[in-house]
């Protein structure tokens, strides 16, 4: 693994508690940077408003800090948890995204997982860029309340990114999901890009109705990025957020397990949080990360990728199909996929998307004769 301790700023150690993570978590301070073993995951903090929404900038860079070290760690964490430091912003913008690009792709490669924590919600960009070394299809899923499609013809900003990653050559974005929309900041023409470019939306009345609904797009996504402006602003009691509809608390740290739990996540950004948030702002991003950290240690390894033996086969005939569709549930976790064929020259570019993280209701709407969406939209994008 490239030295990568270049890009940090130390962290001014503090007297903890026995027991709690300030104990357990390695730390890069005036002892020195941490030795990174394979496995684990690494926090960082990354100070880049340039593009950002938030308008004062200054402000501690320990601000979450001091509330994650009060934490006790939950069952089994028997892997490394790095605390990194501060990736000071470069002298423009390119030089941070770089900074962080680089951090990311070598986290990746050494099979840690990157826990970003930002600065603007742009950062999303220098996390993709940082997967480009693995040269293989991504999907990226996003919990905001907005779409943030911006224009390729314009500077990338907070507020617009979507349309850059999609503009990025070679691409390696297959799939892009955002839970938690408000229809009210979205126009019709982004949604009507959305479907056309079959992504996946989950409006914040869906997600409050039922949060399952959530789960296959973070068992199906490489990355999680959060805004944290899509939780309500009375979850944070502060003045910096000013929704008022919104994720409430434990909405957001369900989202934060579930992620945890997924094979397929290995990077997690956490953007627009504000240096200068109240405590309570502050506790709760604290506990998003540790819920992260809990899905981790729970995870069953249960991607059916290769052998499936240990998964129950289910066919599904349908009047106007050919060929059956074919669901698998997992002995181990009961959770299901939906099997999408597709023979091309490049199919094993699309090997990790031909399975698709679903839900029993859709093996159930498939014995009613309905075709689900998701297989729909996969066939579009392979085809």
């Amino acid at each position: 693994m490239k030295d990568i301790s270049i890009y940090f700023q130390s962290i001014v150690s503090t007297e903890t508690i026995t027991e709690t993570l300030g104990a357990s978590v390695l730390i890069n301070d005036e002892n020195g940077f941490p030795e990174i073993l394979s496995g684990g995951v690494a926090i960082f903090y990354v100070p880049e408003f340039r593009n950002s929404t938030i308008k004062n900038k200054q402000g501690s860079t320990d601000f979450f800090r001091n509330e994650f070290y009060k934490l006790f760690p939950g069952d089994n964490w028997d892997f490394p948890i790095y605390d990194l430091g501060t990736i000071i912003p470069g002298e423009s913008i390119s030089d941070t995204y770089f900074a962080v690009s680089q951090v990311v792709g070598e986290l990746l490669k050494n099979n840690t997982i990157p826990y970003v924590i930002g600065g603007g919600h742009d950062l999303i960009m220098a996390c993709y860029k940082g997967f480009e070394s693995l040269e293989q299809m991504i999907n990226i899923c996003t919990v905001d309340y907005k779409l943030d499609i911006g224009e390729p013809s314009t500077e990338i900003s907070s507020a617009g990114f979507v349309s850059q990653l999609l503009t990025q050559r070679p691409c390696y974005l297959f799939n892009y999901s955002s839970i938690g929309v408000q229809r009210p900041f979205v126009t019709k023409q982004e949604l009507d890009l959305f479907n056309k470019l079959f992504f996946d939306v989950c409006r914040l009345g869906e997600l409050s109705a039922d949060h399952k609904l959530v789960e296959p797009f973070l068992r199906n996504s490489d990355v999680l990025t959060i805004d944290f402006n899509s939780i309500k602003n009375s979850e944070t009691d502060s003045v910096v957020y000013t929704n008022p509809n919104g994720l409430y608390a434990e909405q957001a740290c369900q989202i934060s397990k579930y992620a945890g739990l997924s094979d397929k996540m290995t990077c997690v950004g956490v953007f627009e949080v504000d240096p200068n948030q109240s405590i309570n702002a502050n506790s709760l991003l604290a506990q998003l990360i540790w819920y992260f950290i809990d899905g981790l240690s729970q995870r069953v390894g249960d991607f059916p990728i290769g052998s499936r033996k240990n998964y129950t086969k289910f066919h599904v005939h349908l009047d106007s199909f050919e060929d059956d569709l074919v669901f698998y549930k997992s002995d181990k976790s009961s959770r299901w996929w939906l099997e999408v064929r597709y023979q091309s020259e490049e199919s094993s570019k699309y090997d990790r998307h031909c399975l698709v993280p679903c839900i029993q209701s859709d093996y159930d709407n498939a014995l009613k004769n309905i075709i689900p969406d998701l297989w729909w939209k996969t066939m579009q994008k392979l085809s």
